[in-house]
């Protein structure tokens, strides 16, 4: 089976601050594009990386303001703050804080920060504060995130008055250019060497940001090669999951059914209401009791074949008797034989 050849070796050349070149040198005809268009593209739009994604100045309700003392109006220092990068650790969002006093230009450095924050370009200009009387105090939201993400796409909760929300720019990135040329490989002269030219905002190094590139990349094509294998799996779990279903609803059925025989045998087991004898019967008084026996009615059957008239003509059986026969064969549903 013929393989098609892979990039035989990716060198990394420093190219000034923050910006280096990547030369993937080898790859097979064609691939210089495809691979080259691929990470360029993962690059720009799909690394991760830190901004303010908003701010409360002292003083300030809303962005088309003026700040007393201040050479900037609030819009332009927005669009200043929007150029601050930072490098966040452990956390995906936190606080900052900024208090300057006097007459002063003021940048990222003077950014009070957290532990867990770092401003990267601290000459970042963001006011100039023009009288010695002049104060300027903020409060700035650093978050984590991807890409370039604008106010009214972010998922924002608190809408607290004078909080300014902020367009972030989260992308590290801020330049990206290859070309391809043609390499020797062999005897053969085709092949293409791909260079990646790099240049971030110091939240990352060139060769960093091309790492995390190519790691998104190989693991969204990771899960296209398992194609087919998560239909299986699934398959199977169906397959387990309707067989313990069946195993359940066999289980039930069988518990029912032998319930229900138990029911049916132990009814059988009970004498029938007819069979029972006389002496079993409640609320009979012993009076009554001995006239049936001194009749030969031994049985609630015995009592169900007379007829009222036939009860009444035993000796010794009164109307208080009756009354008590008919109650105590009436609990288990049987009357006296009807009068013809």
């Amino acid at each position: 089976m013929q393989l098609i050849p892979l990039p035989q070796k990716t060198k990394y050349i420093p190219a000034g601050e923050n910006a280096g070149l990547i030369e993937i040198i080898g790859c097979y005809p064609g691939y210089g594009t495809t691979l080259g268009n691929a990470l360029r593209r993962v690059l720009l739009s799909s690394l991760d990386g830190s901004a303010i994604t908003a701010v409360k100045i002292k003083g300030v309700n809303h962005e088309f303001s003026a700040i007393p003392d201040v050479l900037e109006d609030v819009i332009q220092i927005v669009l200043n703050l929007k150029q601050i990068r930072f490098k966040l650790f452990d956390v995906e969002k936190t606080t900052a804080t900024l208090r300057v006093k006097g007459e002063k230009k003021i940048n990222a450095g003077m950014i009070e920060c957290s532990s867990n924050l770092e401003v990267v370009n601290k000459n970042a200009h963001i006011a100039t504060i023009t009288k010695s009387s002049g104060e300027l105090e903020m409060e700035f939201t650093i978050e984590k995130g991807i890409g370039y993400v604008p106010v009214e796409q972010q998922n924002r909760t608190d809408k607290e008055v004078g909080v300014i929300a902020l367009d972030a720019i989260y992308t590290p990135i801020k330049k990206v250019n290859y070309s391809i040329s043609n390499t020797r490989v062999g005897k053969r002269t085709d092949f293409e060497k791909i260079s990646l030219e790099i240049l971030t905002d110091g939240s990352l190094s060139p060769i960093e940001a091309f790492s995390k590139a190519v790691g998104v990349l190989v693991k969204q094509f990771s899960t296209m090669e398992k194609i087919g294998e998560e239909d299986e799996e699934q398959e199977k779990n169906d397959i387990l999951e309707a067989n313990e279903k069946e195993e359940k609803e066999t289980i039930v059925k069988n518990e029912k059914e032998k319930a229900e025989k138990e029911a049916k045998e132990e009814e059988k087991e009970k004498p029938k209401p007819k069979e029972k004898e006389i002496v079993e019967l409640k609320n009979l008084s012993t009076r009554t009791l001995n006239v049936l026996e001194k009749s030969e009615v031994k049985t609630v059957g015995d009592i169900a074949k007379l007829t009222e008239e036939e009860l009444s003509s035993l000796e010794g059986m009164g109307a208080k008797g009756i009354k008590e026969i008919k109650k105590a064969i009436g609990d288990f549903g049987i009357n006296l034989k009807k009068e013809k």
